[in-house]
């Protein structure tokens, strides 16, 4: 089974024949089994040559790389194996023609407000008001007729849900506004660093399909950016990291002495960022009972079941049907 490897220490990672070995700043040595990894997470600042990614691209291993403070940087990706230009051509044909590309931005979208709602009808003694307020909004999904309308909708629901977190977290963990680069208090570097890993686990299910990830529909494509992957996580934050931030803070897993209060942020330290991510591994390595499959799988299998339905709806073999957790 694959798993994913987090490399928090300053050092050197490299090849040693076909094993891969991480050296740190003591010259400590430590093996990795190459062959059983699917992604590589490095927070410290770590030195690679070019012979150590013809290793990674040898077995497809993704490296995932993120700065001083913790945010997102960038991904090596091995080269793509699984290439169609069929799939891409048909891909760009759904985004090139206004009605298709609005089905499925509001498809993304009212998968997103199923696994919301469903995240706080859990303690509706405490969020009845915010339950309202979203359920009036998503009634505004039907008329809306252009991609800036959904996506205004999208952001007065997101930001009635995050404030229902005020009456679910046990702690004190407050939310007052959505703050990104920089976060500015604790919930919202929690928020961000349960993104950016988001974002990177379903960049790489992407590429272990014949998706193009700069191909979006509710987000505008860009350069410098896999905008794919911006949608698909409005269907996985609140089903995977939403969920994994509550259960967090409520056990007491993490707390305020998890992160670092520097001038005009608040950052997860390491010890935050190992728990955290500690109980996000386990988060996607839960089963579910498929309804279709007839067997269980991952949540982070749902991930690439989700990028297996777009397929399917792209070659016109079955349209897509947004996952809406049934458990």
């Amino acid at each position: 089974m694959l798993r994913d490897h987090y490399i928090f220490s300053n050092g050197r990672l490299k090849r040693k024949d076909n094993t891969l070995y991480f050296f740190d700043e003591a010259d400590n040595r430590k093996s990795l089994a190459v062959h059983q990894t699917d992604n590589l997470y490095v927070f410290g600042e770590v030195d690679f040559n070019s012979s150590l990614f013809n290793l990674l691209n040898q077995h497809d291993v993704h490296l995932h790389l993120f700065n001083y403070y913790g945010f997102y940087a960038g991904t090596f990706c091995p080269r793509n194996k699984k290439a169609s230009g069929f799939t891409v051509v048909q891909q760009s044909a759904h985004y090139l023609d206004d009605e298709k590309r609005l089905h499925l931005a509001k498809s993304f979208l009212h998968s997103a407000i199923h696994h919301m709602l469903r995240n706080i009808r859990r303690h509706k003694e405490k969020t009845e008001e915010y339950i309202r307020n979203i359920e009036h909004e998503a009634t505004k999904m039907v008329s809306a007729a252009s991609i800036q309308e959904v996506m205004g909708i999208e952001g007065r629901i997101r930001q009635h849900y995050y404030q229902s977190f005020n009456a679910i977290l046990k702690q004190d963990f407050i939310f007052e506004k959505r703050t990104k680069q920089p976060p500015q208090d604790p919930l919202n570097a929690l928020i961000s660093f349960g993104n950016s890993l988001c974002y990177t686990a379903i960049l790489s299910e992407i590429y272990k399909t014949q998706l193009d990830p700069t191909i979006s529909f509710l987000h505008e494509p860009s350069t410098k950016r896999f905008s794919l992957c911006l949608d698909l996580a409005e269907i996985f934050k609140p089903l995977i990291v939403d969920a994994v931030i509550v259960s967090s803070i409520n056990n007491r897993v993490i707390a305020q002495k998890h992160f670092d209060f520097l001038e005009g942020m608040v950052l997860l330290n390491d010890e935050g960022k190992k728990k955290f991510i500690k109980e996000w591994d386990a988060k996607l390595s839960t089963t579910v009972q498929h309804r279709k499959l007839k067997r269980k799988v991952s949540y982070r299998y749902l991930i690439r079941l989700e990028c297996y339905k777009l397929i399917k709806h792209f070659i016109g073999d079955e349209p897509y049907k947004p996952l809406k957790a049934w458990w």
